[in-house]
């Protein structure tokens, strides 16, 4: 049995002349609007500047195309990334330098204790001997 397999699946089928369904309501809710701002105004010179507002932003949202990509995406990412809450992954802390020279020694001599130096390819004996550096640091610190 062969199945029939949809091709061009990307291009919206033309409803209405040549719009498609979403074009259409975009520019069919642009002029509703601002026919209701006409009402309301009731005066064309003053409704002029808010009809070619939204009619501007009625087109551009069915016809324009941003790298590739409708304008109601690139808007609705706009909203998103604006209104969103935002995730800092990396900050950068600031070093405090110190203001004299002891405390400069002793952050070193702590900084040295700790560091544990590489002595072989394996890791698994580099990892033992890391362990019994550690253990014998937290024994050394208790004892005291």
């Amino acid at each position: 049995m062969r199945f029939q397999v949809p091709q061009f699946i990307e291009v919206e089928d033309k409803i209405f002349g040549s719009l498609t369904l979403k074009q259409f309501i975009y520019l069919a809710g642009g002029g509703g609007l601002s026919f209701l701002v006409y009402i309301f105004v009731n005066s064309l010179f003053l409704a002029l500047l808010p009809i070619v507002i939204i009619m501007g932003i009625s087109a551009s949202l069915a016809f324009y195309k941003i790298n590739k990509k409708p304008f109601v995406v690139v808007l609705e990412a706009a909203f998103k990334y604006y209104f969103g809450t935002k995730l800092y992954i990396w900050k950068k802390a600031e070093k405090v330098q110190p203001k004299d020279i002891q405390t400069a020694i002793k952050g070193v001599k702590n900084y040295a204790s700790v560091m544990v130096p590489k002595i072989s390819d394996s890791k698994l004996k580099d990892l033992t001997w890391s362990l019994d550096i550690k253990e014998s640091l937290y024994s050394n610190n208790n004892q005291k």
